[in-house]
């Protein structure tokens, strides 16, 4: 049988139809109760998102062309925003995607938090890069400077 046409309810719909936590048996013993209201919520904080740089340059150690690729994979990208930031009356690159020039060689930084705003717009990006052999390195803010 085809699975499209089994009659099996997925994963989705019995989690939506699982029992509530009242009606879950209580563990007993103190270490199955968890902290106690009172206790103080430390909150983590929030990990920086990383930094990768696409380079202009395949495995194989060739260029990359057509010679502007950056801009425009960069341009593609420009509508993708931090949330409040408007386009405006020009057009500007995103600040998760940007063309630069390291090193004589074009690049793309690309930001991961650009997956916030819209994940398969990241995706493109680094699938792109794979789909085209181009070296992707994980870098930090200082590298930039």
């Amino acid at each position: 049988m085809h699975a499209a046409t089994q009659n099996r309810q997925g994963t989705i719909g019995a989690l939506a139809h699982a029992l509530p936590q009242q009606a879950v048996p209580a563990a007993t013993g103190a270490a199955m109760h968890g902290p106690s209201p009172s206790a103080a919520v430390v909150a983590m904080p929030a990990p920086t998102p990383r930094l990768f740089k696409i380079q202009g340059i395949t495995r194989e150690g060739k260029t990359f062309r057509p010679s502007d690729w950056a801009e425009r994979l960069a341009g593609v990208l420009s509508s993708f925003r931090p949330a409040g930031t408007g386009i405006g009356s020009h057009i500007r690159y995103s600040p998760y995607c940007i063309p630069r020039v390291v090193d004589g060689v074009k690049c793309v930084i690309v930001n991961e938090a650009l997956r916030e705003v819209e994940p398969m717009a990241l995706d493109f990006v680094m699938n792109f890069a794979r789909d085209n052999h181009l070296l992707i390195s994980e870098i930090t803010p200082q590298d930039l400077a």
